[in-house]
């Protein structure tokens, strides 16, 4: 694991920190190891608070600095009653923290983060929205990995528009779906349990239940923004 940034999170000026996870292990001379394994594995960028642990951020409205305006950040969730973020905070997230803190990470020069996602899939803000982080980050796992997934609750912010190349807009309805497109950027729409209706250029979740789970997420290339070769937006049956 490599620390790909540290520094002010764009959304609030907050202490945050990018960490690289996932990334295979390496042989004598420094090539990934060819195990069926690490082959083709799906890494992945998290992005958490570097001053206070991801579970008590949540509590206390200090992911705001890593999620900016999400509606299923546990906070705005609770007040909302919308389903609240899936993640669970002292699992895998306090884990890294601890890493973290631990001085376990070396940083990652963006020069060599190609030569870490090489030929792997790799999720682009496996926890947090990647808007928080600088845009060059992303693009130099965009520009080497073998396939991208990443969302962003950000695109209403004119700031954050070139973060669409390799990002879906995350939008929980048909209004906030279309307001996404004519701001030029692919969606992915969670639909309300049992809607099945479909707006244009949209199609179901080839992972989902309802799309007979064709492939999955780990495999799929869809849902990386404007770069990738599905052009239709994604919607899939809340569940």
């Amino acid at each position: 694991m490599y620390i790909l940034y540290e520094g002010p999170s764009q959304l609030d000026g907050a202490p945050i920190v990018v960490i690289l996870t996932g990334t295979p292990k390496l042989g004598k001379r420094g090539q990934p190891l060819a195990t069926k394994a690490s082959r083709n594995s799906k890494t992945g960028a998290m992005l958490i608070r570097s001053d206070i642990a991801p579970h008590h951020a949540v509590k206390s409205g200090a992911d705001s600095s890593i999620c900016g305006n999400c509606g299923h950040r546990p906070e705005l969730a609770k007040l909302s009653g919308a389903a609240a973020c899936y993640v669970k905070t002292f699992q895998a997230p306090l884990s890294v923290y601890l890493a973290y803190k631990r001085g376990r990470y070396q940083p990652l020069p963006i020069a060599d983060i190609a030569a870490k996602v090489t030929g792997h899939r790799t999720r682009i803000g496996s926890y947090g929205d990647p808007a928080a982080a600088p845009i060059a980050i992303w693009q130099a796992i965009a520009g080497a990995a073998e396939g991208i997934t990443g969302y962003s609750h950000q695109w209403r912010d004119g700031r954050f528009a070139d973060y669409r190349d390799f990002l879906m807009a995350s939008v929980d309805n048909a209004g906030e779906a279309l307001d996404a497109m004519a701001r030029g950027w692919r969606y992915f729409r969670v639909a309300a349990k049992g809607d099945a209706a479909k707006l244009g250029r949209e199609v179901s979740c080839p992972a989902s239940k309802e799309a007979g789970a064709r492939t999955t997420c780990a495999a799929c290339r869809a849902c990386g923004g404007l770069a990738a070769r599905a052009k239709a937006s994604i919607v899939i049956q809340a569940h």
